[in-house]
């Protein structure tokens, strides 16, 4: 079965929560990975002009966490209209649904930057989280050599693990909040048969690659981070400070 956007949908563990969507390699133009956006819509725009991004050819995947922290979490939302935007749930988004569903107290959201949500009534939180919902874990990207997964945290496993689509939940807890791997704190010989994976989550100075799994997360909504962009299977990456794309006149840019 094929979504609207061409992604083939394998196992579910709930009707309306994909675990994990599969997209073909993209043979009319050029495919990216950006890190936690975090509400930092300015720095997105000025970084798609500076790459020439083309909506109708080009892809863009995102590695989770486009809302809190930053200053335009709903712009960030509104992304996922895009038919050029293929994010996966961060765990940002995991707690936003969390205390829409009343799994999470509002206030423990806020301590971990959810506090822009503090003026919205309860329905409202509701509809964004019947949006964010339908989010996958896992995106996986073309075949062979030029397969690439998408993910938020971390991984565990080879290309057949991930491809199952039924994760227990210790498992899923490690895809939205494990940092061993960037940390240091786990053994990176546990991700042999893994794919190029692209993941976010930890912040780090640059990006990060350790075994398989490329970190891109450089902390976009921090007073000395930015948000990066990387071509997949490249070098080549882009990276911009939020208040320098705002100076740059970012906001009246227009998103493909």
């Amino acid at each position: 079965m094929l979504d609207l956007c061409g992604a083939k949908i394998i196992p579910m563990n709930a009707p309306t929560h994909p675990v994990v969507l599969r997209h073909p390699a993209n043979r009319a133009g050029r495919d990216f990975v950006v890190g936690d956006i975090h509400g930092c819509v300015d720095s997105l725009r000025y970084l798609l002009q500076e790459i020439g991004f083309d909506g109708a050819r080009d892809r863009l995947f995102s590695v989770g966490d486009l809302v809190d922290r930053g200053t335009d979490s709903l712009a960030a939302i509104d992304l996922i209209d895009k038919p050029w935007f293929f994010p996966v749930l961060g765990n940002h988004e995991d707690a936003l649904i969390a205390v829409a569903s009343g799994r999470m107290r509002r206030q423990a959201w806020y301590g971990i930057g959810g506090a822009w949500a503090e003026t919205l009534a309860d329905d409202q939180l509701a509809a964004l989280a019947a949006r964010l919902s339908v989010l996958p874990l896992v995106r996986i990207v073309g075949d062979g050599a030029e397969r690439f997964n998408v993910l938020h945290a971390e991984f565990f496993g080879t290309d057949a693990d991930l491809e199952v689509a039924e994760f227990a939940p210790e498992t899923r807890n490690t895809l939205l909040w494990g940092r061993g791997l960037a940390l240091g704190s786990a053994d990176p010989a546990r991700q042999q048969g893994l794919s190029l994976t692209y993941c976010g989550h930890t912040p780090t100075k640059n990006v990060k690659n350790i075994g398989s799994q490329v970190f891109i997360d450089t902390g976009a909504f921090s007073s000395d981070g930015r948000l990066t962009i990387v071509e997949a299977g490249t070098d080549r990456r882009w990276s911009v400070k939020e208040r320098w794309a705002a100076s740059e006149g970012a906001r009246e840019l227009t998103l493909p």
